[in-house]
């Protein structure tokens, strides 16, 4: 059965304008030659620090920002090929709930606005049918009808992310983007948005990414996790194996940064030292060499390709 999403070798460059004349000297290598598949109502969790190309990712995949290569592949059809009236049916299909629940709500609308604009905007139903299937996906998301002739300021952080699920809803669409969606909340709120995204998924069939630098929301929600450093994938396999058996140092590093209260299942501290190298000048070989414990010469030359070290479970590292 082919997967719902296939992404090959998106890369994404933005260029850089310095001087009087404003030319281009330089590119920002926000995303390399990154590669995933996504099954029909599965969760893909990509992880990374920040600035690590993780959002830009989710935006390339949605076609909010150009690529400069590579193919974006949903339901079997190459989006990098499309036109913007082409693409326009695959958007009902591809939607986003954006990471702050505060900016991504326009303060001027009311709720009945804001999640039926999308219907509007594709020409699905009258205003009566668009009225009814609001009501609908207000109760769906934890909130009443009634709520909806309110403006987002009357809300709270949890409600206001519970607008934009139902505004993500709206089409009713087989693959959501989740950018962070309660990195901006209070831990308790946190839950409840998570089990709520759980809930909708099954009714309602549905496929996510999920990024996020929370690696016990990844575990909670995920199927399979995608690990990014410096706008490329060095490590991705099944939740299980990423939590219990990390190949990647990098990956290593981001789990021992994890709070535990277990003491017996914690993993052996490791800091890595120095910071992030730039985007506009990666280091050559592999990108993680610089901050690596167990940097070897030739990882400053070659850059390793993913290979698989155990059954669905692959890393990019030469002491593998």
């Amino acid at each position: 059965m082919a997967p719902l999403l296939e992404v090959k070798d998106l890369t994404v460059h933005f260029p850089v304008r310095r001087g009087l004349l404003a030319r281009q000297r330089q590119y920002v290598h926000a995303v390399d030659n990154v590669s995933f598949t996504l099954a029909e109502g599965e969760t893909l969790g990509l992880v990374g620090e920040s600035g690590c190309g993780k959002t830009t990712t989710g935006l390339a995949v949605l076609r909010l920002i150009p690529f400069t290569s590579g193919q974006v592949i949903f339901q079997g059809q190459d989006l990098s090929s499309l036109n913007r009236a082409e693409l326009r049916h695959f958007r009902r299909q591809m939607q986003i709930i954006f990471q702050d629940p505060y900016s991504s709500l326009n303060p001027r609308m009311t709720v009945q606005r804001i999640v039926s604009d999308p219907l509007k905007i594709h020409g699905q139903g009258n205003s009566r049918e668009r009225a009814e299937r609001v009501a609908y996906l207000l109760e769906k998301v934890g909130l009443t009808p009634e709520q909806a002739s309110r403006y987002p300021h009357e809300f709270s952080g949890g409600q206001r992310q519970r607008i934009g699920i139902a505004r993500a809803l709206a089409l009713s669409p087989k693959l959501i983007i989740s950018d962070e969606p309660v990195s901006a909340l209070d831990v308790s709120i946190q839950a409840q948005i998570i089990n709520l995204l759980i809930d909708l998924q099954k009714e309602f069939a549905l496929s996510y990414i999920l990024i996020s630098h929370d690696l016990a929301v990844v575990e909670y929600i995920c199927d399979h996790v995608a690990v990014m450093y410096l706008g490329q994938i060095v490590e991705t396999a099944p939740y299980r194996d990423i939590y219990t058996d990390p190949r990647h140092p990098y990956t290593q590093a981001l789990l021992s940064a994890v709070p535990t209260f277990d003491i017996s299942a914690a993993y052996e501290m490791s800091v890595l030292a120095g910071d992030v190298p730039s985007p506009i000048q990666p280091p050559p070989g592999c990108r993680f060499h610089p901050r690596c414990p167990i940097r070897m010469d030739e990882c400053n030359r070659i850059e390793p390709a993913m290979k698989e070290v155990s059954p669905g479970h692959f890393a990019a590292c030469l002491a593998l």
